[in-house]
């Protein structure tokens, strides 16, 4: 029996070593890539002592219990002290050896026959770090959960004098499994307060709990046990990482992670989505005609303010007319143009992802929809809300048309008649790439088409 359990042992610690050591080239790419794992740079050793109590759950003789009948969970008394050395081989996977002493004892005040059992144990066990196993390190922030299993080797020795000569300290070899889940806090880089929950399974066990030898000395009893203790943790080494969570960043590292994020703030305000030369965060017309002059805000030019781009207007004088008769062309020709501009969508109001308020910039295209109404009071005009294909059908359907909606309500209150406003839903917009956020926010709007 030994002998299997020493091959045993020995398979164990082959079987932990090759799962630290086997990574498929996926985890090899993101280990590369953690910048806060660095050459393994981290504290791989730790010592852990911890104290608690641990109860018998069977076998026991009949006229024997630990538990106390009138309480639910029975009365905690500290029987238990552990102390423990564990080496993780990479932040995810370690070993651990450790050494316990289990006196168990009937509950005072109980029915049970007086027992008193000693039980010292040896354990070796593999250690899997569950929170960067399974990559949630930053959500449990200072928590984590060791999850450890392996074989104990144990001895049992009876101190109840009453058993009699043959089995009072009388000592016998015992082994099993143990499990457990050990869930940590960090107090200290290097010092962490941690709790353990373990079951152990003994698969040769001739004694009892109490102490009585079972009556056929050759039958191997299966005794199980739980334990729960609480205790400290401290690691050793002079890293910045700690061999139990590998996530402490340095100043170095923090620093680091700073200039990334203003590097990628940098980039998302330099997009120009109109491509005018003017960065988004700049552009409060960010829906500007491509050619067409503006200013360092992003607004085409109008300098007469006729409600035409002077680009346009020279493009017109220069192709169509005489220039003696530049201003009575422009403004014959200006209603039929602005309409073509409105209608072709180039006049818009547009919206933040799942918002139905207006950008800030829209207001110049509702501002211009609402002088050509006040300067054409035949005109009507539809108003067709669109949205993009982020979300559900029946949702985007919806939102477009609420989006119109409020464009519409916007002009009533700035005056329009209702019966000059025509909602219309425009619903999804498919014509740019879904993946592109830039791409999306050039559908998320509302355009027009004056009539």
């Amino acid at each position: 029996m030994k002998k299997g359990l020493l091959l045993l042992t020995f398979s164990l610690l082959a079987i932990t070593t090759g799962v630290a050591q086997k990574k498929d080239k996926k985890e090899v790419s993101n280990e590369a890539n953690d910048a806060k794992i660095v050459k393994n740079t981290y504290n791989k050793w730790t010592v852990e002592v911890n104290a608690g109590n641990s109860k018998g759950i069977r076998p026991y003789t009949d006229g024997y219990f630990s538990s106390d009948s009138e309480t639910y969970l029975g009365v905690y008394k500290f029987n238990s002290y552990n102390i423990g050395v564990r080496y993780m081989f990479s932040p995810k996977f370690g070993v651990k050896f450790d050494f316990t002493s289990n006196l168990l004892k009937n509950a005072s005040g109980t029915e049970s026959l007086p027992f008193e059992t000693q039980q010292y144990s040896i354990g070796f066990q593999g250690v899997v770090n569950s929170a960067r196993l399974f990559n949630i390190e930053k959500e449990l922030g200072r928590f984590n959960f060791l999850l450890h299993g392996g074989i104990q080797l144990n001895q049992i020795t009876p101190k109840t004098k009453s058993l009699g000569s043959g089995i009072y300290n009388h000592t016998e070899d015992n082994g099993g499994l143990i499990f457990g889940v050990s869930p940590e806090f960090r107090v200290f880089k290097d010092f962490s307060i941690i709790t353990d929950v373990s079951l152990i399974y003994n698969y040769r066990q001739h004694f009892t709990w109490d102490g009585n030898r079972s009556n056929q000395s050759d039958t191997n009893l299966s005794g199980q046990m739980i334990t729960t203790s609480i205790g400290v943790t401290y690691s050793f080494g002079k890293d910045d990482l700690h061999g139990d969570w590998a996530i402490i960043t340095s100043k170095e590292m923090e620093a680091l992670d700073a200039l990334d994020k203003k590097i990628g703030d940098l980039e998302a305000m330099m997009n120009d989505v109109d491509k005018d030369g003017v960065p988004d965060y700049l552009d409060i017309e960010n829906n500007s005609i491509a050619g067409v002059a503006v200013d360092t805000k992003g607004r085409m030019i109008d300098i007469n303010k006729n409600g035409v781009p002077d680009e346009l207007e020279k493009f017109l004088a220069d192709s169509y007319v005489d220039k003696s008769t530049v201003n009575t062309t422009i403004e014959a020709a200006n209603s039929d143009m602005i309409k073509k501009l409105v209608n072709d969508g180039y006049v818009a109001a547009y919206f933040e992802f799942d918002k139905l308020k207006p950008t800030d910039m829209s207001s110049d295209g509702i501002g211009f929809i609402l002088n050509y109404l006040r300067a054409n009071p035949s005109s009507t005009v539809d108003i067709i809300g669109h949205a993009d294909e982020i979300g559900r059908s029946s949702y985007n359907d919806k939102l477009a048309t609420n989006r119109a909606n409020a464009v519409k309500d916007i002009l009533l209150k700035s005056g329009v008649n209702q019966y000059r406003l025509n909602v219309i839903p425009g619903g999804i917009d498919k014509s740019v790439d879904p993946k592109s956020p830039e791409a999306r926010r050039l559908v998320r709007k509302v355009t027009f088409k004056i009539k």
